[in-house]
């Protein structure tokens, strides 16, 4: 059940989720937020001290590094992301670790009426006698993705103190800005210079996946004629009446997250803001083919202008753009590192579970942009929210894996 990792994972993690790395899609920096640097400045200075080579940070907020090859084969990526979810508090997190969780519900000291167990998280179930990692109740943990960055630092950590490990050149990447979408600059697949890589971002022990979703994000804009309320009739066009329209007329019934499933794609409304005048409302719009996505778009550019008619004296503008794309269009073509990576995951003495991800990760865009890039998993459970966790054993596999896939890489290489 442990592994020789566990200690060392455990610290990394706590230190890591410690350190406020919140992205932010409002902004229009890159990072999107200054405190990532506090990150990725810590994870410069804990490559160097390893001996790792080529460290560097970007100038677009990228670290850099690279484990030089014991023996000849292809060079490997491994990525992970210094971003926190956007879409919870995640300022001010107090990770501590539950020793050898013995099966019952989980208390939280910042909010005494939460509560964590197996009929909520069934994972929880596989982990009696595990090491558990939560945060108090009233953050975000963070182990998404500060988990992969922990368990990469923790294998290439390894490797340095090994030579005797035969593997080829690791290239190690870790991005900010994943959770909004922007973690991939268009510079980063060659500044990898590998062959092909993984992203350490994914959840229960045996995942490997190959296939997102695709995703756009929409933006819609009301605008209102504002004036005094008390002269307002036959004048005013409230903008806020508009925009709860235009949420109540979308579908629905097997249109939202909460409402579908599986292969499912759907059309999420994130974020509202604004006044009487004006309002700005975000949307996800997910869906595994690009046919479906399309469609989406197509509703809700429909429904926008559905209330628009209503209203001629309003302005509804609908901007939709593109996010990333199924990563499965590519991967299919050549699925060599897909296949290496279940191989990795055998040898680990673990199941293969290959589904597709109702989500998205770095993967998707350096794949789609000539970098193959599939998925491993973490450990990461009931992410961004406060009922998230991680068992410290499901780390150390994941770390497992890694190793396997770098000396597996070269085996079959050869």
């Amino acid at each position: 059940m442990r592994t020789p990792f566990d200690t060392e994972l455990q610290s990394r993690l706590m230190r890591y989720a410690a350190i406020d790395s919140q992205s932010d899609e409002s902004s229009t920096s890159q990072p999107s937020t200054a405190c990532q640097l506090d990150m990725s400045r810590l994870l410069v200075e804990e490559l160097e001290d390893m001996g790792a080579k080529d460290v560097r940070l970007t100038e677009y907020g990228v670290v850099l590094a690279t484990v030089p090859a014991t023996v000849e084969g292809p060079v490997i990526g491994l990525c992970a992301h210094v971003d926190t979810a956007p879409q919870f508090n995640a300022t001010g997190v107090k990770p501590r670790v539950i020793q050898g969780y013995n099966g019952g519900d989980i208390s939280f000291p910042d909010a005494p009426d939460l509560r964590l167990g197996p009929d909520i998280s069934a994972h929880l179930k596989d982990c009696v006698g595990h090491d558990l990692i939560t945060a108090s109740g009233t953050t975000l943990l963070g182990g998404d993705d500060k988990a992969g960055v922990a368990i990469i630092m923790t294998a290439a950590r390894y490797l340095l103190e090994h030579p005797e490990f035969p593997h080829g050149e690791l290239r190690l990447a870790f991005t900010p800005d994943e959770e909004i979408g922007r973690g991939v600059d268009p510079r980063l697949p060659d500044d990898m210079a590998c062959d092909f890589a993984y992203t350490f971002d994914g959840s229960k022990p045996g995942e490997v996946e190959h296939e997102t979703f695709s995703a756009d994000r929409g933006i819609v804009t009301v605008k209102g004629v504002s004036i005094h309320p008390g002269w307002a009739k036959n004048k005013l066009v409230n903008a806020m009446h508009l925009a709860a329209r235009i949420i109540e007329t979308l579908p629905q019934k097997n249109m939202t997250p909460e409402t579908t499933s599986g292969t499912q794609g759907f059309i999420h409304a994130t974020d509202i803001s604004g006044d009487a005048a004006e309002v700005r409302m975000g949307f996800i719009l997910r869906d595994f083919e690009r046919e479906g996505l399309e469609k989406q778009g197509e509703i809700l550019r429909a429904v926008c202008e559905l209330v628009g008619l209503s209203e001629p004296r309003a302005e509804i503008i609908c901007e939709i753009t593109p996010q990333y794309r199924n990563m499965r269009y590519w991967l299919e073509k050549d699925m060599t590192p897909v296949h290496l990576a279940h191989a990795a995951v055998r040898d680990a003495g673990l199941e293969v579970v290959s589904v597709p991800i109702r989500g998205g990760t770095d993967g998707s865009r350096l794949t789609e942009m000539g970098l193959p890039c599939p998925n491993i998993f973490t450990g990461m459970q009931e992410i961004h929210g406060p009922l998230e966790w991680i068992s410290v054993q499901d780390m150390g596999k994941s770390v497992q894996v890694a190793l396997n896939l770098v000396q597996r890489a070269v085996r079959q290489a050869s």
